[in-house]
């Protein structure tokens, strides 16, 4: 079906929506994801399960490929959908309400794959963080991510606009406990760096050869004494003195990048 055949055949109305304002987490395990590249990718996830687009004329024709026979369409104004999401969240006229992606473990992604890294995250929990981490981790092969079942921000439509489209692309491991996570990595043949600026040595100093683990620490505060003692090594990136540190998800962009650059090199 053409984009034009598709807009006439779909049939919704505008007007006010059902539903509050809010960071994108509705019900228990319902998520609104927004913007055209958050729900592009999450429209083509087979892994989810879709409930309803909201959705503009225009933010309709903006997709790329048809939407499923009798897929649940409503149609609205941008200030409508303005309301269904966090405030003045650039939706760019598609809003959609989905299920949570399903668990995923840490055996799946564990696979002692040297061009594949894993990162960790230690209590990140600035959903915008976490979803530049999963973008990069995307555009840098990543295995996944691991984060604590606490202290780490739910999936959410913040986190999917963030990540423009990497939420359904790169698995997001939850874990109760993340000593025992590093352990665990360690068994499969992991070297697990910890990423601090008081380390001595730097990234490329400490990089092994084979699977590797880049363990970042929360905003502000750095690793917690007891997930830096289950590392194999401290490392910092060399920057300038001029400045103190650099954001969580923009040193995480850098460490892939490092990872990324030894697998070539190797």
């Amino acid at each position: 079906m053409a984009k034009g055949d598709r807009k006439r055949a779909l049939r919704g109305r505008a007007g006010r929506m059902k539903g509050g304002r809010g960071s994108g987490r509705t019900n228990p395990g319902h998520v609104r994801i927004w913007g055209r590249h958050p729900v592009e990718a999450a429209l083509k996830n087979p892994a989810r399960e879709h409930r309803k687009l909201w959705a503009t004329r225009e933010g309709i024709e903006t997709l790329d490929g048809d939407l499923p026979e009798g897929f649940p369409v409503e149609y609205a104004d941008p200030a409508d959908l303005g309301r269904l999401v966090a405030k003045d969240a650039p939706h760019q006229g598609l809003v959609l309400e989905c299920e949570a992606l399903e668990n995923t473990f840490l055996d799946e992604f564990a696979t002692g794959d040297a061009a594949r890294p894993i990162v960790v995250l230690d209590q990140v929990t600035d959903p915008h963080n976490v979803g530049a981490i999963l973008r990069s981790a995307a555009a840098f092969g990543a295995a996944c991510i691991v984060t604590q079942d606490r202290h780490a921000p739910p999936e959410s439509g913040v986190v999917a606009k963030s990540a423009s489209g990497a939420l359904e692309t790169v698995a997001w491991v939850r874990v109760v406990n993340l000593a025992r996570a590093l352990d665990e990595l360690a068994e499969a043949g992991y070297w697990r760096i910890g990423m601090a600026g008081e380390a001595e040595a730097t990234l490329a100093q400490s990089m092994p050869t084979g699977a590797m683990a880049i363990v970042m620490g929360a905003e502000g505060e750095g690793l917690r004494q007891n997930i830096a003692a289950h590392c194999d090594t401290l490392a910092r990136l060399p920057i300038s003195s001029a400045i103190e540190s650099l954001n969580v998800s923009n040193a995480t962009a850098i460490a892939l990048y490092a990872a990324a650059t030894r697998s070539m090199e190797a």
